[in-house]
């Protein structure tokens, strides 16, 4: 909890990490007094929250980090869609480590693309990819995850299913786009919707960047919009 200039609560968040930074996540706001009370008190921290807020911080000189949109698909009543690997690859469990998945999902973000990490290769296996595969960031990695390997048996896509707030979470859809066919992310969301379903799970959901084109593919496959919101980060 953040209080405000007169000692009375205006933010709620939980503490956790994001983008290498502290985080105060999914923040809400109880009070008046909320921007000035983050711009104050968490100098260098992303935060994470509804929209307004984030675009009140940018207007105090906050940088925008993401910009996203909740969706969930109920897995029982979701349409059906193609599940099988295309030729040429096959679906396998995420049972690798980071360094075998890297080079798919780093081409996966190219500059210009929503989600790029505007940070060096090290950086980004270092502090985004391993730390989300040993669970450090969304919750432990689930059984419904899915690579797609190629005949060589290397890594050309995936998707990474963790489990957050209680619930599964698709925290990566990824291929490698010089070495994949299009439709390849529909078809690994599919098969670990599937999966996910075999567990008995009955919601699957996700988080998609504004402008990424993928989110039509998401809606084809059952998943509709439930929240907006805005990670930012607070000047130091």
């Amino acid at each position: 909890m953040l209080t405000g200039a007169d000692g009375a609560p205006a933010v709620s968040y939980v503490d956790n990490q994001r983008y290498g930074l502290p985080c105060a996540d999914l923040v809400e706001v109880v009070g008046p007094g909320a921007v000035d009370a983050i711009m104050t008190k968490l100098p260098g921290w992303a935060v994470a929250g509804p929209v307004d807020l984030g675009e009140a911080l940018v207007a105090r000189g906050a940088r925008v980090m993401r910009h996203a949109h909740e969706m969930t698909c109920e897995l029982r009543t979701a349409p059906p869609a193609e599940a099988g690997a295309p030729g040429g690859l096959r679906f396998t469990p995420c049972d690798r480590p980071a360094e075998e998945l890297f080079d798919a999902w780093r081409a996966a973000y190219p500059p210009g693309h929503p989600d790029h990490r505007p940070v060096d290769d090290a950086a980004a296996l270092r502090d985004v990819l391993t730390p989300l595969l040993e669970g450090k960031v969304t919750g432990e990695l689930l059984s419904c995850s899915v690579l797609a390997v190629d005949r060589d048996d290397v890594v050309a896509g995936g998707v990474l299913v963790t489990l957050f707030n209680g619930r599964p979470w698709v925290v990566e859809v990824f291929r490698h786009p010089a070495r994949t066919p299009s439709g390849l992310g529909a078809r690994m969301l599919a098969a670990a919707r599937e999966r996910a379903a075999a567990d008995g799970w009955e919601r699957l959901g996700l988080a998609v960047s504004e402008g990424n084109p993928a989110r039509r593919v998401y809606e084809r496959l059952g998943f509709t919009l439930v929240a907006s919101s805005m990670t930012v980060v607070v000047p130091g």
